[in-house]
C-alpha cells in the first residue's frame, strides 16, 4: 500500500466523482440482473399462459429495465473517465512538481528518456487504477451482495452457491494471482523506460552515429529491446487471459451447480418451479462482474510499480520552494562563496571548499582547464544546484532564502547550450522582456550584437538548427542586452567566435554592465586585463585569484596559461 499511497492520496481528490461512479456502476448492475431476472421470469410465466395484461404490464418493465440500464452504464462511462482524466492530469502535476526543483542535477542521476518515460508511460498505466483496481472490487462486492440477499428470499442453497461463486472468481482466484505477480518480475516498465533512453539517445545522435558508421549496430540494439518489450508485454497480457480463463470456467461450473440444484429443488418441491428461470439467469448475469476482477492482479501491480517508479527519486538537498523565500528587491548585487563543496557522484568532478567573493559592481573572470568546476560554480550561484556543504549569500543574505524565480528575474544569464525556439528571431528575442517592445529596440540589440544582417522575421528552427555557434551566441546575447538585469552570469559566452567578434562583444558587455556585477567563466585569456578580478580554478579548487597584472607578475599558473595560449596563437 506504500507505494500506491501517493496515488490513492490523489484520487481522493476527485471522491464526488469516485462516489457517483460506484452509485452508477452499482444501478447499471443491479438494473442489468433485474432486466435478467424480468426476462427468465417473463418466459416461464408466458409458458402457463396467463392473461394478455400481465405479460404486457411484464413487458413494460423489462424495457424499463433496459432503458434505466443503458442510462446509468452511459452515466457511469461518463463520469468514471472524467474522474480518471482528472486523476492522470494530477498524478503528472505532482511529478513534475516533484521533479522541477531536481533539475538540472537529476540528469546526473536518470536519462531523459527514462524521464520521459515515467511521465509519460507509467502514468497512462496508472489509468488503470481507478478503473480496473479500485472501482471493480467495490461495484462487484455491492452488486453481488445485494443479488444474494435477493435470491436468499427464493432458495437459500443457491444464494450459498453464488456466495461460494463470489469468493472463489472475486476474492481466491484474483488473491492467488496477485500473490504470483508478485514473484514475476516481468519489469515492462524498466525496459520501457531503458527502450525509450536508447531511441532518444539514437534520435538526438543519429549525425553522429551516420558519420562515424554505426548506426546499423545501434539499430540492432533497438530492435533486439524492441523484442524483449514486446516478448515481456505478450507475457503479461497472457496472464490476464490465463487468470481470466479460469474465472470463467469456474463460472460456468456454479452456473451449472445452479441449475442443477435449482432443478432438483423444484422436483422436491422446495422451490416454486416459476423462479427457476429467473435464479439461472441472474447467475449468468451477476458473474459478469467477476470478470474485471480476473485482471486485477495485473493491473493492481503494474499500478503499484508504476507509482513506485514516479515517486521513486531519492531525497536530494533540494531547496524547498513551499517555505516563504524572499524576493530580490535591491538592483546591487554582492555575492561570497564560503567553503562550498559539491560533486557529481565522482571525486575528480565538482567544487572542493571553494571560498570566493564577488564585490558589488565588480567584473570578475573565472578561467581554468575543462573540467576545473567554472560552470559548476555558476550554476551552484543560479541556484541551479544546492552546495552540499558551505554557503552562498547574496547581499548578506543566503542564497537559499531567495527565491529562484525572483533571482533569475534580476539576472542576465548565457549558457553553454542555449536553447531557440522554433519561429522567428523576433519570437526567440521577446521570450527576454516582458512588455511590449518595438521592433527599433530588436533590432538594436541585434545590431549590438553582431547580427545586423539578420531580420526579424528570419526563421530559426528548432534548437536553432539553421544557424552557425556563434550566430546562436549573438541571439543568446541580443536577448540578455534586451532583458537589462542587474547581474550578469555569462558561461562561455564567446567561445564560437572569432577573436574580432569576442573583442566586440567584450565591450558591448562591458558597456552595458558598467555599474553592475558580472562574473563570465570562460576558457580564453584574452581580454581579461579590463576585469577586476581573475579566479583561476582546477579541479574544483581555486588555485590563484587577483587583478591580471598581479597574476602575471606572480608567474604562477595563470602566468603558465597565458604563455600557452600566446605560443598557440602564434
Amino acid at each position: 500500500m506504500k507505494d500506491i499511497s501517493h496515488i490513492v492520496r490523489l484520487m481522493w481528490n476527485e471522491k464526488r466523482d469516485i462516489w457517483l461512479t460506484v452509485l452508477l456502476g452499482f444501478l447499471a448492475g443491479i438494473t442489468g440482473i433485474a432486466l435478467f431476472a424480468s426476462s427468465g421470469y417473463l418466459i416461464s410465466k408466458a409458458a402457463l399462459l396467463p392473461p394478455l395484461y400481465t405479460l404486457t404490464v411484464m413487458l413494460a418493465l423489462l424495457k424499463l429495465a433496459g432503458i434505466a440500464r443503458a442510462l446509468s452504464r452511459y452515466a457511469e462511462r461518463l463520469v468514471s473517465h472524467r474522474a480518471t482524466f482528472t486523476i492522470l492530469k494530477d498524478v503528472r502535476a505532482s511529478f513534475y512538481e516533484k521533479l522541477e526543483p531536481m533539475v538540472p542535477r537529476i540528469f546526473n542521476t536518470y536519462r531523459s528518456g527514462d524521464l520521459l518515460s515515467r511521465i509519460v508511460g507509467d502514468v497512462e498505466n496508472l489509468q488503470n487504477f481507478f478503473l480496473r483496481v479500485f472501482y471493480p472490487p467495490v461495484v462487484f462486492l455491492f452488486v453481488f451482495l445485494s443479488t444474494i440477499a435477493f435470491v436468499s428470499f427464493y432458495s437459500v442453497p443457491i444464494a450459498m452457491m453464488l456466495l461460494a461463486g463470489m469468493v472463489l472468481t472475486g476474492m481466491a482466484i484474483p488473491a492467488y494471482f496477485a500473490y504470483r505477480q508478485k514473484k514475476w518480475d516481468d519489469s515492462v516498465r524498466d525496459m520501457r523506460s531503458l527502450f525509450s533512453s536508447e531511441a532518444a539517445e539514437f534520435y538526438y545522435g543519429y549525425r553522429d552515429l551516420k558519420i562515424y558508421g554505426q548506426t546499423a549496430e545501434k539499430e540492432e540494439k533497438l530492435r533486439r529491446l524492441s523484442d524483449i518489450l514486446t516478448d515481456k508485454q505478450a507475457q503479461l497480457d497472457n496472464r490476464v487471459n490465463q487468470t481470466q480463463s479460469i474465472n470463467t470456467a469456474i463460472t460456468v461450473l456454479i452456473n451449472c451447480g445452479i441449475l442443477a440444484l435449482g432443478a432438483y429443488q423444484a422436483a422436491a418441491g422446495e422451490l416454486n418451479g416459476l423462479y427457476l428461470a429467473m435464479l439461472v439467469m441472474i447467475s449468468l448475469n451477476v458473474f459478469e462482474f467477476a470478470v474485471p476482477m480476473a485482471a486485477f492482479p495485473v493491473y493492481y501491480e503494474e499500478s503499484r510499480r508504476a507509482s513506485k517508479r514516479l515517486y521513486s527519486f531519492p531525497e536530494e538537498p533540494v531547496v524547498q520552494e513551499e517555505k516563504k523565500q524572499a524576493d530580490i528587491t535591491q538592483d546591487g548585487f554582492s555575492i561570497h562563496v564560503k567553503n562550498v563543496h559539491y560533486s557529481y557522484g565522482t571525486a575528480s568532478s565538482g567544487l572542493k571548499g571553494v571560498t570566493v567573493a564577488f564585490p558589488q559592481g565588480s567584473k570578475t573572470a573565472v578561467v581554468g582547464p575543462s573540467g576545473s568546476g567554472k560552470s559548476t560554480l555558476l550554476m551552484l550561484l543560479m541556484k541551479m544546484y544546492e552546495p552540499e556543504s558551505g554557503e552562498i549569500t547574496l547581499n548578506e543574505k543566503p542564497l537559499s532564502d531567495i527565491s529562484s524565480e525572483s533571482l533569475w528575474e534580476r539576472c542576465n544569464i548565457i549558457l553553454q547550450d542555449n536553447h531557440f525556439f522554433y519561429g522567428t528571431i523576433r519570437e526567440n528575442l521577446l521570450i527576454a522582456v516582458k512588455e511590449e517592445t518595438e521592433d527599433a529596440d530588436l533590432l538594436h540589440a541585434l545590431k549590438e550584437a553582431g547580427l545586423e544582417n539578420k531580420r526579424l522575421d528570419d526563421l530559426v528552427l528548432e534548437k536553432g538548427d539553421n544557424l552557425s555557434g556563434g550566430e546562436k551566441q549573438k541571439l543568446a546575447i541580443a536577448r540578455i542586452l534586451l532583458k537589462k538585469a542587474g547581474l550578469w552570469l555569462l558561461d562561455e559566452p564567446t567561445a564560437s567566435m572569432d577573436l574580432l567578434s569576442e573583442q566586440s562583444i567584450h565591450n558591448t558587455l562591458f558597456k552595458h554592465a558598467r555599474h553592475q556585477t558580472l562574473i563570465l567563466v570562460s576558457h580564453r585569456l584574452t581580454g581579461l586585463e579590463m576585469m577586476d578580478q581573475i579566479i583561476v580554478m582546477d579541479q574544483g579548487l581555486i588555485l590563484e585569484k587577483g587583478p591580471y597584472e598581479e597574476l602575471m607578475r606572480r608567474k604562477g599558473y595563470f602566468y603558465g596559461l597565458k604563455q600557452i595560449e600566446q605560443e598557440v596563437l602564434v
